[in-house]
């Protein structure tokens, strides 16, 4: 990549290197297939992933495929895909066991007969969650970098953002191939070191961007995770679907700046209680499940206490199990509220709700196909119809896990029985105009405060509407200076965060039904 007229060819190009990329990477170099792996990211294991504190779904010793079934549809609020249930309870555990576990050796905790120790989370019928203490994801992001590196027919590409995806009908030469099926041939990607956009030729390209957690006020997830693949993907033809139901996870530490620490959802898992101002159990009132009740009707549940006590938070109450045993279970938890001086060991955590994940994304088969040929997208960009309309607790690690693989598998197999057309493209026209990075914040400030007020968790057609009007020009002023100014990163998730943003609004205002995450009082 030392000419900005350089195009690079690679068997497979996987976009994004959290658990989903790095298990699809993983899987394709293990058939042979040269993978090249970017990510936005200056450290490799930067993504939420990485941050995923509870754990990974395994099975109960007593579970069954009807067990599943009837924990993620009831939690999905009935609109649940069983396909996509019974692939994950089909492969899952052994997934679990093969990579994770005897390729990786994950640290997961044990018990004194060696076999998995298995927590129980919210929404969940028994406990079936594999752990490493509060940090699950990190552990794994971790042993599994080492791995890739390891691996020598994987190119690692960091501080690498994705511009667009490379079509046949939109980029080829060739004019006659806008008659072709809708192809995806790679991407045009900026190194952000060399302020150069390249593009990045494929025979299968797999979107594992993540989702778009920013593109709201308070978030779980990490600055970067804006939205990029579903801009990408939709400016590209695929069909998007369900993006109405974004999830809110109920229990983010309350800081008196914007930044929200997740507090996971194994503590109540554990037995910890969400008790109001006043001390009261509040949650018995709405749920017979109490505090281990679906995300969406507890983050409800804290909105409406806090409005009627008062109060700007809720507090997390784990108190009654030994200190020890808390500083050992929840070691990071414990410390990170040390910080802004909360003992959990003796007094309640502050917690809100934050913007968490998307259940829906890019519509895709059980290998990560989308509509658009030799394009496949697999962790929580992709909706593969796993979450219905309410993710489950733990069960976006194993969608990474097992997706991610069966997409890495199967790219290999298309390769050698497909026909691959590599076009050839034109390079990346560079602009000059510098843009002012005080619109960038200002408009990245406007996106987040109108989507976390007016299609945030509790949502009316009044508020969707003065949603509209604001982002609707807001992306058309940003279109405009987009074409003109020299790319950045800033820049271009700028523009992938307004056009996200409408699919989000778009998606809402459609559907007049309340259900799981989408929840209209009107």
């Amino acid at each position: 990549m030392k000419s900005a007229n350089a195009i690079i060819e690679t068997d497979v190009l996987v976009i994004g290197a959290g658990l989903a990329g790095c298990s699809a990477a993983y899987a394709a170099a293990r058939e042979g297939l040269q993978v090249t792996l970017i990510t936005s990211e200056k450290q490799f294991t930067e993504s939420s992933s990485f941050y995923a504190q509870g754990g990974i779904i395994y099975k109960a010793e007593d579970d069954t495929e009807t067990d599943f079934l009837e924990d993620f549809q009831r939690t999905g609020v009935g609109i649940v895909n069983e396909a996509a249930v019974r692939e994950v309870y089909r492969y899952g555990a052994d997934f679990i066991d093969e990579i994770l576990c005897n390729s990786l050796n994950v640290p997961f905790a044990r018990r004194e007969d060696q076999k998995l120790d298995l927590t129980r989370e919210s929404s969940h019928s028994k406990p079936r969650i594999a752990y490493v203490k509060d940090y699950t994801g990190q552990s794994i992001l971790e042993v599994f970098y080492r791995k890739i590196k390891e691996t020598k027919n994987i190119r690692i590409v960091t501080e690498a953002t994705c511009v667009d995806l490379i079509t046949l009908a939109h980029h080829s030469l060739n004019h006659l191939d806008i008659y072709e099926p809708s192809t995806c041939v790679g991407a045009y990607v900026l190194l952000q070191n060399e302020n150069r956009v390249y593009p990045i030729l494929a025979k299968q390209t797999i979107l594992a961007s993540g989702g778009l957690g920013s593109i709201y006020l308070h978030t779980s997830n990490p600055a970067h995770v804006r939205g990029d693949g579903y801009a990408m993907a939709y400016r590209a033809g695929a069909r998007i679907m369900n993006m109405e139901y974004v999830q809110f996870h109920p229990t983010t530490l309350f800081t008196a700046n914007s930044e929200r620490f997740l507090i996971s959802e194994a503590l109540r898992g554990e037995g910890a209680v969400l008790r109001n101002r006043n001390g009261e159990d509040f949650m018995k009132r709405y749920h017979k499940m109490g505090s281990l009740a679906p995300r969406d009707i507890v983050s409800r549940s804290i909105i409406a206490e806090m409005n009627e006590t008062g109060g700007q938070y809720v507090n997390l109450d784990i108190t009654h199990k030994n200190p020890d045993w808390i500083k050992q279970r929840f070691p990071k938890i414990y410390q990170k509220c040390l910080e802004v001086k909360v003992d959990i060991t003796t007094e309640g955590i502050p917690v809100v709700p934050a913007a968490h994940y998307e259940c829906g994304g890019i519509a895709t088969d059980m290998r990560g196909n989308t509509t658009i040929r030799r394009l496949k997208a697999v962790g929580e960009v992709a909706c593969t119809g796993l979450h219905g309309a309410n993710r489950l607790a733990s069960s976006s690690l194993l969608e990474c896990l097992v997706f991610g693989t069966n997409a890495g598998r199967d790219s290999a197999q298309l390769i050698r029985t497909e026909k691959m057309i590599m076009p050839q493209v034109a390079g990346w026209r560079q602009q000059d105009e510098t843009p002012d990075p005080d619109l960038v914040r200002q408009d990245r400030s406007i996106i987040k405060q109108t989507m976390w007020n007016y299609v945030g968790i509790i949502r009316t057609k009044k508020k969707l509407e003065r949603a509209f009007r604001i982002l609707w020009q807001l992306n058309e002023d940003i279109q405009n200076f987009y074409v003109n100014s020299q790319l950045n990163d800033d820049l271009i998730g700028l523009r992938n965060a307004a056009t996200t943003s409408l699919l989000v609004l778009h998606a809402a205002k459609l559907n007049k039904e309340s259900r799981g995450c989408h929840y209209r009082v009107d």
